[in-house]
């Protein structure tokens, strides 16, 4: 587990830098457990050399949908859930909506309902696009529509 020591102001900067960019297309991959998962991961550049990717999933059947901003040396340092509940470190329950913030004492832990993502969890390149904006990631690319649904996961 990544245990590299990461302060607030860190990720505030890492965050408002507006010169972190993705090169290239972006295909969804089935996962390693040939579930209805799709998934990908891709690294992002920065000038700071932050050691930074994009983990993606997307589950089309409950129609969840994560993508999370991962710094290899300290772990996910911010990210957007769709489909899933989250309960705070304080017991508080957060929607089906959320993101994850870094904070020094939570870590990623802590979620809250943002305003900014209005696309639903069906709708992941529309999410993407809202994502990409917030965390001030420029994508040079196209993400690819996920693969269709193959029958037989719902009987």
């Amino acid at each position: 587990m990544p245990t590299a020591a990461f302060t607030q102001a860190e990720f505030n900067a890492l965050l408002a830098d507006d010169q972190k960019f993705i090169d290239g297309d972006i295909d969804w991959q089935e996962d390693e457990d040939h579930s209805p998962v799709v998934e990908f991961r891709v690294k992002v550049e920065t000038q700071g050399g932050y050691p930074l990717f994009v983990r993606a999933s997307y589950h089309p059947v409950v129609r969840a949908l994560t993508f999370a901003l991962v710094h290899s040396g300290v772990g996910r340092i911010y990210a957007l859930d769709l489909g899933k509940d989250h309960r705070n470190p304080d017991g508080h329950l957060v929607g089906e909506k959320h993101k994850h913030r870094y904070t020094e004492e939570y870590r990623d832990k802590w979620a809250y309902d943002p305003q900014d993502i209005t696309e639903p969890a069906t709708s992941p390149i529309g999410v993407w696009q809202q994502f990409c904006l917030e965390a001030k990631i420029v994508h040079n690319g196209t993400l690819n529509p996920p693969p269709p649904v193959q029958q037989g996961w719902f009987f």
